[in-house]
């Protein structure tokens, strides 16, 4: 039995498969099964992954038609045999000793699961890349220390990711956690989360970053405008998790809605203009909803957050025209704004560039001469 099975959902990625592999193939940790679920890829995704195939024993390759993120997901679940599990996008890269390290965590301290800080990257047009790092938790108390997820919501406010840690396998088995089936949907990774953190018994978080996560590829849900309801459906499935057991639903039912508050406000700023005042006013009702249950607890959120809530909540059209389509006018502005400086300097730059050119001077030259020989005339006369 492998230490650590490495489980990679794979669709289109051609352009950063291979950086991805071999940050995975390269481990410190040795003993590892790396099983890469090819999801019904149509560029040369599937290639790459049955060249590292043939060229190393520890990778297995399942390929199947298009599915959607979380049956591939569950797929390499139900095929790992691996003591813990972890993830890695086909997009991201991670450091060499990323699994020696959450491993050895983890067998010391028997540990549910164990996740890590991370960094966030872009690639600049000059192949620059700029990272910038994220702590899972903004409190240095909640590091390095075994706590209970379970007896824990508070902990539903660290930063929602699957990819940076690894979790007991017997643990995913044990509570049957798997990821939403929905073909077309995204943010699957979100029910997963939320499951570790509702049944983890022992858990920890510790500050080095060992895994690197792109935030420029075109192709990801973060980018992506026209995904609407998406997150929705996802908090949806999540809900149908949580009330199943009126205990837990009764434990984490505010917290619940401190992430899928801040989440569909992601989503808000994230979609396209058009869809903006139809998703405000879905999402009014639903706020109208939590707050006559008694499920959205005012003591959970900022006093910021709190605002958008009320006037959400309270009046959605005026919101949508205040906070929403003001603060797009506001954004077209600026960039109208950006374009016409640039425009602007161009042509100063255009104009500098012809002043300094030499048929300028001589044309200022020749307008000069006969000017000049026209003032020495008008003199002798």
């Amino acid at each position: 039995m492998a230490k650590v099975s490495i489980i990679i959902p794979v669709y289109n990625v051609e352009r950063y498969l291979a950086e991805c592999m071999e940050s995975v193939v390269t481990q410190t940790l040795r003993d590892i099964e790396i099983i890469c679920v090819n999801d019904g890829s149509t560029d040369g995704s599937f290639k790459i992954l049955k060249e590292y195939e043939k060229r190393d024993k520890r990778v297995t390759l399942i390929s199947q038609e298009n599915r959607g993120y979380g049956y591939a997901m569950n797929r390499g679940i139900m095929h790992a045999s691996g003591e813990y599990i972890g993830i890695v996008e086909p997009d991201d890269y991670i450091v060499p000793d990323m699994y020696q390290d959450l491993y050895r965590t983890a067998k010391e301290y028997e540990l549910d699961f164990v996740k890590a800080d991370f960094y966030r990257f872009t690639t600049g047009a000059d192949g620059e890349r700029e990272f910038v790092y994220n702590h899972l938790s903004q409190k240095p108390e909640d590091y390095n220390k075994v706590f209970t997820p379970a007896r824990c919501p508070e902990a539903l406010r660290f930063v929602m990711n699957t990819w940076s840690g690894i979790y007991r396998r017997e643990f995913l088995e044990e509570h049957n956690i798997r990821h939403h089936e929905t073909p077309g949907a995204s943010f699957q990774d979100n029910g997963f989360w939320i499951q570790t953190f509702i049944y983890g018994e022992r858990a920890m978080i510790i500050d080095r970053p060992y895994y690197r996560n792109r935030r420029d590829n075109p192709a990801s849900s973060v980018n992506s405008r026209e995904k609407v309801y998406c997150i929705n459906i996802e908090y949806d499935y999540i809900r149908g998790i949580l009330t199943k057991n009126p205990d837990i639903w009764e434990r984490f039912k505010y917290m619940y809605w401190f992430k899928k508050y801040h989440n569909y406000m992601g989503t808000l700023w994230r979609i396209g203009e058009e869809y903006q005042r139809e998703y405000v006013v879905r999402f009014s009702e639903e706020l109208r909803r939590g707050i006559a249950l008694g499920e959205v607890k005012r003591e959970v959120f900022s006093d910021l957050a709190w605002s958008h809530i009320q006037g959400m909540a309270e009046d959605p059209e005026r919101y949508y025209v205040c906070r929403v389509y003001a603060k797009s006018a506001d954004e077209r502005l600026f960039e109208r704004i950006n374009e016409l400086e640039l425009k602007n300097q161009k042509l100063k730059d255009e104009i500098a560039k012809v002043r300094s050119s030499k048929s300028f001077r001589l044309g200022r030259l020749l307008l000069y001469l006969p000017g000049k020989f026209k003032k020495l005339i008008r003199g002798k006369l």
